[in-house]
């Protein structure tokens, strides 16, 4: 098995953190805006999230590195190409956004709805922003 080539993780996962943010400034910069306001609100924390706006940008690049580095990891196994991008995303999916939602959803810290949602959304955007990122992974 071959090195992992870092530089092209990080290229790669700068482009599949573009795909993941893009998707959730859609979902939640514009679609879902308002429900997550009126959450944040219920909670008892009026006002804008927009001062978070730089982190979550951060994090999305940082979730972008971590889904082309799994794919890099199962390459050797799995076979580059698509459908190699595809499991990574989904395993990375499992992992972060559908075990975060069913541990936080019991709280009901936010509407059903709104996990339902973003965990859903999460299940494309995850694998298409590691397909995304995985095109611009080489070996050395």
């Amino acid at each position: 098995m071959g090195k992992i080539n870092w530089s092209r993780v990080v290229l790669g996962g700068l482009l599949a953190g573009v795909v993941l943010n893009v998707v959730d400034w859609l979902l939640y910069g514009v679609w879902l805006k308002q429900d997550f306001a009126s959450a944040m609100q219920a909670l008892g924390k009026p006002g804008s999230m927009d001062n978070l706006i730089p982190w979550f940008v951060f994090l999305d690049f940082v979730y972008g590195i971590g889904l082309v580095w799994v794919y890099a990891a199962i390459r050797p196994r799995f076979n580059p190409g698509v459908s190699t991008a595809v499991i990574a995303g989904v395993a990375v999916w499992f992992f972060v956004a559908l075990m975060h939602s069913l541990g936080e959803a019991p709280m009901a810290l936010f509407p059903q709805r709104l996990y339902t949602l973003s965990t859903c959304v999460a299940l494309i955007q995850m694998p298409v922003a590691t397909v995304v990122g995985a095109y611009l992974y080489k070996e050395f």
